[in-house]
């Protein structure tokens, strides 16, 4: 008997070996073809070329998943396999997903539709696919054991279902879940509303622009390409669509656009997510949308665990804005743990003695960690920087969960290509002061009013920066 130590440690050859083992064009003769795509950038909303209208999205640095129209239902095919993600120019990770990408293809169909999904196997191990959110036949609910087998390698089976409610929702394995999720088997779906005879929907508005994405998070040691797929919580790799930034594409759009943005969070944490620059109202979950008298102006929602929310606002204030995870240490990258902090640590002496035998040694945190984006220290190879993305005034100093919402007055009507840097108005920065400065007055206002402690300490006690010692609560 294997043990999942044996297997996974020979997961490579095997995985290799499954996908040159493709299915046969005689087995697949009757299926739709599949559609593989590699590319990381944003491609282009695809615009329905059969059944009912609707108003595509833009899934950021990803794609829609075409589909064949066979006797009045929408038949899509997804390939479950080993890829290979650039999560940011120069590095890379190998990943399981679907299509060639992880997450895989955006999945859109019409309230109403029904649906067929053809799922082929080209994973090491057998898998499956729920689709989080969705009202469906419990034997279409994709839980490996529960209402299906699993989809052993090189095999296919079919999902068939009506699209009984619009909104965002997930796709993702029920079978060895932990494991296949941490590889990045995921992927979105959109249901769009169905129109009433003026073309509206109660709770649902048109929108210009309408973007989605997916919160994913890896454990990928500096050099390496796999995630360790064991890993709970200790993240170094916080990622929109498996893109960390400075690879994350921005979110373009023309000014006055109402802009709808769909989250999904299959992550192990929840994120916050702030938008600068702009209100919006949580529009929707993946329950469906909310009652107009819920809603309310928010600049942060927080997305928990397998939840879904969707954003909109309009977006009048001109500029390139930052759309971020507000957990700071999700807008990183390759992060270390349990790096002691040294700020306020005199190095010189101590520098002095170890250059004598390390001539490139350099001095890391002793004043912050703004230095390490300036730092043009080596790396291993294929390993993202930590807080890299040169912005028009500098380092950003950002990575991971961040992007850019830019808005333009004079971008054209569907188009999303990037417009480069924001020119900003006469009068309307932030810049240097170089005039002279006044003595600070507040000591001269601070009275005998405040209160008082009971007790004073004998001395005055300075708080220093302490030295990390063996042993004590590594870890936590």
């Amino acid at each position: 008997m294997s043990s999942r130590r044996h297997f996974l440690g020979g997961a490579g050859a095997i995985a290799a070996a499954v996908s040159a083992a493709a299915v046969s064009k005689v087995a697949m003769a009757a299926l739709p073809e599949p559609v593989i795509q590699t590319r990381p950038d944003t491609m282009a909303p695809l615009v329905p070329p059969t059944g009912r209208p609707y108003n595509p999205v833009v899934t950021l640095n990803g794609w829609t998943l075409p589909w064949r129209m066979n006797q009045g239902v929408k038949e899509f095919h997804l390939v479950a396999e080993p890829v290979v993600r650039e999560m940011s120019p120069g590095f890379k990770a190998h990943l399981w997903g679907y299509n060639g990408q992880s997450p895989g293809p955006t999945i859109e169909v019409v309230e109403g539709d029904r649906v067929r999904i053809f799922v082929t196997n080209k994973l090491p191990e057998h898998t499956s696919v729920h689709w989080h959110g969705q009202r469906l036949p419990n034997g279409m609910d994709g839980v490996t054991g529960l209402t299906q087998p699993g989809i052993q390698p090189g095999k296919t089976f079919v999902y068939e279902f009506v699209a009984r409610r619009p909104g965002t929702f997930m796709y993702h394995p029920h079978a060895d879940e932990m494991v296949q999720m941490a590889m990045g088997m995921m992927g979105l779906w959109i249901t769009h509303p169905r129109l009433d005879k003026h073309n509206k929907h109660p709770l649902i508005d048109a929108v210009d622009r309408d973007f989605c994405f997916l919160l994913n998070a890896y454990d990928i040691d500096p050099g390496a390409s796999t995630p360790k797929i064991m890993t709970m919580l200790d993240f170094n790799l916080w990622s929109w669509n498996s893109r960390i930034f400075p690879g994350i594409d921005p979110l373009v759009v023309r000014q006055n656009d109402r802009v709808r943005i769909r989250v999904g969070n299959l992550t192990m944490t929840n994120h916050p997510i702030h938008l600068h620059g702009h209100e919006f109202t949580v529009t929707g979950t993946d329950g469906g949308p909310t009652p107009r008298g819920s809603r309310w102006p928010e600049v942060t929602t927080d997305i928990a665990v397998g939840q879904m929310r969707q954003l909109e606002f309009i977006a009048d204030e001109e500029g390139d804005w930052a759309m971020h995870c507000h957990k700071s240490h999700h807008t990183m990258n390759a992060m270390g743990h349990n790096v002691p902090t040294m700020i306020g640590v005199d190095h010189r002496e101590v520098v002095r003695q170890i250059t004598r035998l390390v001539p490139d040694y350099m001095v890391m945190g002793e004043r912050g960690m703004a230095d390490m984006a300036e730092m043009e220290m080596p790396i291993p190879d294929n390993t993202a920087p930590m807080m890299t993305g040169a912005g028009p005034f500098g380092g950003v100093e950002m990575g991971g969960m961040f992007s850019l919402l830019k808005v333009r007055r004079n971008q054209k009507t569907g188009d999303y290509s990037d417009p480069g840097w924001f020119n900003h108005p006469a009068g309307t920065q932030a810049y240097e002061w170089t005039g002279t400065l006044a003595d600070p007055a507040r000591f001269a206002a601070e009275g005998p009013g405040a209160m008082q402690p009971v007790a004073r300490p004998a001395q005055a006690i300075e708080v220093t920066v302490r030295k990390p010692t063996a042993g004590g609560h590594a870890g936590h």
